[in-house]
């Protein structure tokens, strides 16, 4: 069987990316639509489009490939900047950088070919459905994808209940288990092939613009071509620091935004507010520390393999636990400081404090990242 088509429009030149430009789109193109992407849950697809074609997505990736080439700090910055203005949306742009990462990082070369070029500039958009495999490889839960070995690829079976920035001709990974063996394969995968269906079943107090869906395969054949690795132990090493990394990019745009609305906030109330005890000062501070400290582990993973360098992931596990909690913290404080008019539905304080939540609890959640620390070794 032949790989799917992926050529569903043209790839547009992107220009030379320039942070602030992005940030400019972000103000223009996405701020006026955040409480529709919030409250009646419209998918920012676009703007999605948009934030590629700007060289949003493709900044690991390097020009011979679509990409920017400028490193994985760029990408951070990426994450953050759209978190700043909607975290839902900077959700879904990490989503779509990690499966950037996946194919860059993969040994196939019809996929860092044809499918990385296209997802780079944004013309394709794309998810990720590692969750479940996250979890089951930090042995919490069972892994729900089943693999078996067919002449020319896969034939892979099971239901992953909660998949985002998905839609109709987007592209995923999944991790599956190989029947009758105990190695695993990671593959990309599309709602185009035969067998796999996409189905809205739930209705979330946030993020409900992301397009999460369950996801359904039955007999879903994935040719050799679209499979990232097999076995993929080595190749999930290698991409999982990014993986966890850039949704740092999350916590610290939504904390920058409470920030800031902490400091609208003392301009009326600061001769009260000062008694709280997470001031704007503070929690600028301890923002400025775990941004700097994101950067630097940004630059490492650019610049040597990460997953060879003793302690290195569990640095990065600690930024993405720190960055759960300071969102947690940060959301908190901007609802103490500006009192009753948080309580105004649809606001955007409390809009953020669901978001805080979601940081917290999306894969890998804070208790999962608890229990990783747990797991490694404590190696300086």
């Amino acid at each position: 069987m032949q790989p799917p088509t992926l050529l569903d429009r043209p790839i547009s030149p992107t220009v030379p990316f320039d942070l602030e430009v992005t940030k400019a789109a972000i103000a223009q193109h996405l701020a006026p639509l955040v409480p529709a992407i919030d409250q009646e849950g419209v998918y920012p697809g676009e703007f999605m489009h948009r934030l590629g074609a700007l060289g949003g997505f493709g900044q690991t990736v390097t020009p011979a490939f679509g990409g920017e080439g400028q490193g994985f700090r760029a990408a951070v910055q990426v994450v953050e900047a759209v978190s700043q203005t909607c975290m839902c949306t900077g959700f879904i742009t990490w989503c779509h950088i990690a499966c950037v990462w996946y194919a860059q990082n993969s040994d196939s070369e019809a996929l860092r070919e044809l499918l990385l070029p296209q997802i780079a500039t944004g013309a394709v958009l794309a998810g990720t459905g590692l969750s479940n495999p996250m979890k089951h490889f930090a042995d919490i839960e069972k892994i729900a994808l089943v693999a078996e070995r067919r002449a020319g690829g896969y034939v892979i079976d099971g239901l992953l209940p909660w998949v985002s920035n998905l839609g109709p001709g987007h592209y995923f990974a999944v991790v599956a288990k190989i029947a009758d063996s105990d190695d695993y394969l990671m593959a990309i995968v599309s709602d185009r092939l035969p067998g796999l269906t996409l189905k809205s079943t739930a209705h979330f107090i946030a993020l409900e613009g992301s397009n999460t869906f369950s996801c359904q395969l039955r007999q879903v054949f994935v040719p050799d071509e679209w499979i990232l690795a097999a076995p993929c132990a080595d190749y999930i090493n290698r991409i999982k620091p990014g993986f966890v990394l850039a949704q740092v990019g999350m916590g610290l745009g939504l904390t920058q935004a409470c920030v800031n609305s902490m400091k609208r906030s003392n301009q009326r109330y600061g001769h009260v507010n000062g008694y709280l005890d997470d001031s704007v000062e503070r929690l600028e501070a301890d923002l400025e520390a775990l941004r700097s400290q994101t950067y630097a582990l940004a630059d490492t993973l650019s610049a040597r393999p990460p997953y060879a360098a003793p302690g290195f992931f569990r640095r990065v596990v600690l930024a993405r636990a720190a960055a759960s909690e300071l969102s947690l913290r940060a959301a908190q404080a901007d609802m103490l400081h500006a009192g009753a008019r948080s309580y105004l539905h649809g606001g955007a304080i409390e809009r953020r404090l669901r978001e805080a939540y979601f940081v917290a609890m999306v894969t890998p959640a804070l208790k999962h990242l608890k229990k990783v620390l747990h797991d490694l070794p404590a190696t300086p």
